[in-house]
């Protein structure tokens, strides 16, 4: 019979309620999960603790991972899922994956087969061989639990990887046999982030080059949306547009800014610049395809060490979190800084002709203005890999950071709708409308059953074509017409919905559209479903893949 424990002495704590108390200790409030055998220990030990931590169960492990990758999108602070191992662990690969690509702080607690088992290949219930090998390529800090001290210890080392340098998901794996350890020790505190120190040398050469730069243009991706009010004020200091990336920076600066620029605009800026300022993004379609040369000096302030030189030296390289870079260079470009007059009126005409140009894209500029009108400022607006998702790129107004998610430069078909749920759950009374081509929404249609269940009164609408729409355009134009594996076969989206006990409503016009999104933003107990049937849609691959314009 074990000894009482003394006076003030820690007491005997299993490994489930030690992953527990971390989880707490670290601000997770809520934990996405699919349940199972391997895990028992683990959602007993959350039943004890339902008081401090809620368990939100979904159909299947994709829907259980993406949640929490949309809650950790829509809040910027870590978010978990727990799932059993191998089937289990493989359905949540294309959420880890995204959240890797879009440096998201993800932590997947990965159930394990008993201990002494892994690695044997005896056949135990979910076995894979190297599940920690298969982690390891999918997130930037993953790790095996053998214990209660461990659980604690490992917990917070797993946090502290989350949010140093570029932020990214983690994972830890628990042995079934190891959640019912029991031992007495003292619980490892939330670690400080790690970041590097700023280099001096980098910021003074930064800050001389872009005070005396003609053409100054600043470039944003996902790596910039916590340093808003850092880049809205070096913009107006420098007089220099921003430019958001295709898919991240949307937010940064405000649409209302007429500095602010969508990526075509920007196509236009690149051949212009002298200097560019590049916070948090990779450049990717700018140095890959609109082509560099040696009249364009670019400096990069991004996390990740090794982010600046993937497209060939940078002027220079400002390696950490992109505010306090920001900051410093607020202080250290007056002393540079040409005399600049406003480009407001340059910068309105350079929209205009955008914007004429691209009214070309219906309907679906008319369905995002639709939306748009309905959606407050704070209300986050979730993409999807479709024909209105990518028009929403370059010509929805964002005006806020983090009120407009998309999946990144894995842009993965499905990822839109379990992800927009998790955005919903975590943000509360925000609105959140998710936009589903009728292909893409049926990856996770089942999730439906979560909404209901947990009351997560989303608002998704599902462009329905009856096909993979781009898949079909590509077959038409560029393979003779020679369709194949592009037409679906979809449910009545209104009965599917009602079928739940969910809302559903069909809209053919966007004003239609307008009122459905209105009715079922005013909803508070349950999702709706919009469904709008659409035909053919004028391809936005034009404005997305722009040519060359420098080093020609």
């Amino acid at each position: 019979m074990p000894h009482a424990p003394s006076a003030g002495a820690p007491a005997a704590t299993t490994t489930a309620e030690a992953t527990v108390a971390s989880l707490i200790a670290h601000g997770i409030d809520t934990l996405y999960a699919v349940p199972g055998v391997h895990n028992d220990p683990l959602f007993d030990a959350l039943w004890h603790a339902q008081d401090r931590i809620r368990t939100v169960h979904t159909r299947h492990e994709q829907g259980a991972a993406y949640m929490a990758l949309g809650a950790a999108l829509a809040t910027g602070r870590p978010q978990t899922f727990a799932v059993v191992p191998g089937p289990g662990m493989l359905n949540t690969s294309a959420a880890l994956l995204t959240a890797y690509s879009m440096g998201a702080p993800v932590l997947g607690l990965i159930g394990q087969i008993p201990e002494a088992e892994i690695g044997r290949r005896c056949g135990q219930l979910h076995e894979i061989g190297d599940q920690a090998g298969i982690l390891a390529r999918l997130v930037d800090f993953s790790a095996q639990v053998s214990g209660p001290e461990e659980a604690s210890r490992l917990m917070a080392e797993a946090f502290r990887a989350m949010r140093s340098g570029r932020p990214g998901p983690a994972a830890l794996e628990i042995p079934m046999d190891v959640w019912t350890r029991e031992r007495a020790f003292a619980a490892s505190p939330p670690l400080p982030s790690d970041q590097p120190a700023i280099d001096e040398d980098s910021l003074r050469d930064a800050a001389k080059r872009l005070g005396e730069a003609k053409n100054p243009v600043i470039f944003v991706g996902g790596g910039a949306h916590d340093a808003t009010d850092e880049v809205a004020a070096l913009s107006a200091m420098l007089q220099a547009p921003v430019v958001s990336g295709f898919r991240r920076g949307r937010g940064v600066l405000s649409s209302r800014d007429p500095l602010s620029c969508p990526m075509p605009v920007g196509h236009a800026l690149w051949k212009e610049a002298d200097v560019v300022l590049a916070v948090g993004t990779r450049l990717f379609f700018q140095c890959r395809d609109w082509g560099v040369d040696d009249d364009l000096a670019i400096i990069h302030v991004n996390a990740d060490p090794d982010e600046a030189a993937r497209h060939g030296a940078p002027a220079v390289a400002l390696v950490g979190d992109a505010a306090p870079i920001l900051r410093a260079l607020i202080d250290r470009v007056p002393a540079h800084n040409r005399a600049r007059p406003s480009r407001r009126a340059e910068m309105e005409e350079r929209h205009a002709r955008f914007h004429e140009a691209i009214a070309k894209l219906e309907p679906q500029i008319s369905f995002l203005k639709a939306i748009r009108d309905v959606l407050p400022d704070d209300g986050i607006l979730v993409d999807e890999v479709t024909q209105v998702g990518f028009a929403a790129r370059l010509a929805f107004p964002v005006y806020r950071p983090r009120t407009f998610l998309t999946p990144g430069y894995q842009d993965n078909l499905g990822w839109g709708f379990a992800t927009a749920l998790g955005v919903k759950d975590a943000v509360g009374s925000r609105p959140v409308i998710s936009i589903n081509g009728d292909g893409g929404f049926m990856y996770t249609a089942n999730e439906l059953a979560t909404a209901m269940r947990h009351k997560i009164p989303l608002v998704a609408v599902v462009f329905a074509d009856g096909a993979f729409g781009n898949v079909r355009r590509i077959q038409e134009r560029q393979y003779g017409n020679r369709l194949i594996a592009c037409d679906l076969a979809n449910p009545d989206f209104v009965k599917f919905a009602e079928s739940f006990g969910a809302a559903g409503e069909r809209a053919r016009t966007a004003d239609e559209l307008r009122g459905a999104l209105e009715r079922g933003l005013a909803r508070t107990d349950g999702p709706t479903i919009v469904e709008v049937p659409v035909g053919p849609m004028p391809s936005p691959w034009q404005w997305i893949f722009l040519p060359k314009v420098r080093g020609v």
